[in-house]
């Protein structure tokens, strides 16, 4: 009777003995599918991130290219020495411009399209008037600095101005995002103004590819004041 009661006794604990280990085995998996997740989740951030980089790039390079545009399409006098007003059938070749580049959001090309239809409705309406093309205009947009990249110069020549552009994630998902770019890999000589700069940008996905949605240089309410 004993050896039975004690047979009973090494079965039961055998018994959850292999419960045990076969709870342990499930939830073992469960943790390395979770963890295989978050390393899957993680490894698709950072190939968006090198995409937006790469994207911002080659939007700088063009906007220094003779590909790009005249970004504030004026008409002037018959002396080509006083601004008088927009060049419409201009903006809408510039439209056309930056939707072929394939770097733009339709989103960032209506904005585009409203800054410069709102100064020109502005001009219509007196708020400001005509200024001299060697002057800066008496509007924020395109003033004094390039609203592509917020600035007058660059920190260095070689490698190419916008080969060490760095791009840091403030937030992103798999549809849209929220970012910033540094100049990245400053030498210890340049100036402290440059390894402090910052400009913030978002990014769209449209038809399964990146586009920039929005720049701070063309930030509509900022744009369009007096």
């Amino acid at each position: 009777m004993k050896y039975l009661k004690f047979g009973v006794f090494i079965a039961v604990i055998c018994l959850f003995s292999c419960n045990g280990n076969a709870w342990c085995q499930t939830s073992a998996a469960k943790v390395n599918t979770v963890k295989e997740t978050k390393l899957s989740e993680v490894s698709s951030r950072e190939n968006d991130r090198l995409q937006i980089q790469n994207l911002i790039k080659e939007m700088l390079d063009w906007s220094e290219s003779k590909k790009s545009i005249d970004l504030v399409p004026v008409l002037t006098d018959s002396k080509d020495s006083i601004c008088t007003g927009f060049d419409l059938k201009k903006l809408k070749t510039n439209l056309g411009i930056l939707k072929g580049t394939n770097f733009f959001s339709t989103q960032f090309i209506d904005n585009y399209e409203q800054i410069i239809l709102t100064l020109s409705k502005k001009m219509s309406n007196k708020e400001f008037g005509e200024w001299s093309t060697g002057e800066l205009p008496p509007f924020n947009f395109a003033n004094d600095v390039d609203p592509w990249c917020d600035c007058q110069d660059v920190p260095y020549d070689t490698p190419k101005p916008w080969g060490l552009v760095e791009v840091k994630v403030i937030n992103l998902n798999s549809e849209d995002g929220e970012l910033y770019w540094k100049w990245g890999k400053l030498s210890a000589e340049v100036s402290p103004d440059w390894k402090d700069f910052s400009y913030k940008f978002k990014v769209k996905r449209e038809n399964g590819k990146w586009k920039i949605s929005y720049l701070e240089g063309f930030d509509l309410s900022e744009s369009i004041k007096i």
